[in-house]
């Protein structure tokens, strides 16, 4: 099923939840020593492998990290081509002053936010369904 691509359906359908729990943003040289189930998102860059995962699975590794996020899913099935939709996300958010980072996957955009913004980022992405 091939994803959507308008970006005024994209809005008014994004569906946004909260996944529950705290997730961080580290970077290794080596992620032997995490279990692969453990890990939610990895990105190989030049200086390092960045991994997002659960706050509490981080402190047990004892894995430093310095950004705690709430993870809100969009549920609308964007298309990888879609155009406008991060920065629509993205732009809203910012006028109020709430930093954001986006992974897309295949069917779903992911938003992380400071926790501290957890609730108003929520009511913001609610606000283009009229929610």
């Amino acid at each position: 099923m091939a994803g959507e691509t308008d970006l005024s359906i994209l809005l008014k359908s994004l569906k946004p939840s909260l996944n529950e729990g705290s997730y961080v943003f580290l970077t290794l040289k080596d992620i032997q020593q995490i279990s692969r189930s453990a890990i939610l998102f990895e990105f190989k860059e030049r200086e390092g492998i960045t991994i997002i995962l659960e706050k509490e699975k981080a402190d047990a590794l004892k894995l430093k990290y310095e950004f705690v996020a709430s993870w809100i899913t969009l549920n609308v099935h964007s298309a990888l081509d879609a155009v406008g939709l991060t920065a629509a996300v993205s732009t809203a958010l910012t006028k109020q002053n709430i930093s954001c980072n986006v992974v897309a996957a295949y069917y779903h955009d992911h938003i992380f936010v400071a926790t501290k913004d957890t609730q108003k980022a929520m009511e913001v992405l609610g606000e283009f369904s009229g929610k």
